[in-house]
């Protein structure tokens, strides 16, 4: 793709994810807010013996209780005690993984995968900050990693946001490195950045996988919780009725979309490829949903939260 700067379909800017701020409303990637639809399952509400912030249920006073928590109603109404539980709503700083190599600079019919990915990066941030928790982010490209500590801050996702234009108008100028390097400089850095409790949101295609994804995510699952987004563009899952060529620098394959078998078989491997990857993950309990290049952000994040999950 030639570099047009004013096409936001395939370069984004500070302004096209600044108007992500008023879409960051009716959802949380968090469980605790009970109003608002949640990504997770609810992993880091804690029941507490004492006063909390949140009512949470009635039970059976309990040695040890806080005699001030007692139900005196309830207690007076069964002729046995009982206590209140409530739940604390524990801090969740945000660790936003947005991936800006070469691999997201793809798209056939709307916007690049790469444009998508920041913008759902935006629209997290915002959402995040929204809820009152710190946020922070890691841009990885080709060229390099990127390192945005959580802080709860509105200027502080500006230079997040700053960041991954930056890297995104770059996209057409860059080369492929080895992932296997990338990927082992990338979960280091998120190493030195997480201790526990944290929210991580990885946003990236995925097209590179490896076995070291799986069990880094296993790992920084045990302790956080973890959301995967997989950006994906329909033509790779879908090739069109016609000859093709497809290509990069260095090379051209030839394609004939017209071959109902080709077309099957482009079709099953896309989809096997992600169902294993979302097998793997859910043995950690670790959220997976898949974004398209044509639908707006927003639109699939409502249908997203409002579609049952498995």
């Amino acid at each position: 793709m030639k570099k047009s700067v004013n096409n936001p379909n395939v370069f984004v800017s500070l302004q096209d994810l600044l108007k992500m701020e008023p879409l960051a409303k009716g959802f949380s990637f968090l469980s605790r807010k009970q109003k608002v639809k949640s990504i997770l399952g609810g992993k880091h509400a804690s029941k507490l013996r004492g006063r909390g912030l949140d009512f949470e249920e009635v039970r059976n006073y309990v040695a040890g209780d806080d005699i001030r928590n007692i139900d005196w109603k309830v207690t007076a109404r069964t002729r046995k005690t009982h206590t209140k539980v409530f739940s604390e709503e524990k801090e969740k700083p945000a660790l936003i993984i947005v991936d800006q190599s070469k691999s997201m600079f793809f798209g056939s019919q709307r916007k690049t995968k790469s444009v998508v990915a920041a913008e759902l990066a935006a629209l997290a941030a915002f959402r995040v900050l929204k809820e009152g928790d710190r946020v922070g982010g890691i841009v990885f490209s080709d060229e390099g990693i990127d390192v945005v500590f959580p802080k709860r801050d509105r200027k502080n996702i500006l230079r997040f946001l700053e960041t991954i234009v930056r890297r995104n108008n770059r996209l057409n100028e860059t080369k492929p490195v080895s992932f296997d390097t990338a990927l082992a400089e990338i979960f280091a850095k998120i190493r030195t950045i997480i201790s526990h409790d944290f929210l991580i949101f990885i946003i990236s295609d995925f097209h590179r996988y490896a076995p070291e994804v799986v069990k880094e995510i296993a790992y920084m699952s045990r302790h956080n919780d973890v959301i995967l987004a997989k950006v994906y563009d329909p033509m790779e899952q879908h090739i069109p009725k016609e000859h093709l060529i497809m290509g990069n620098e260095d090379s051209q394959l030839k394609l004939d979309g017209r071959n109902k078998k080709i077309r099957e078989r482009f079709e099953t491997g896309f989809d096997a490829d992600y169902e294993q990857f979302e097998t793997k993950m859910k043995k950690y309990r670790v959220p997976l949903f898949k974004l398209n290049t044509i639908t707006d952000i927003d639109v699939q994040m409502k249908d997203i939260l409002i579609k049952p999950r498995k």
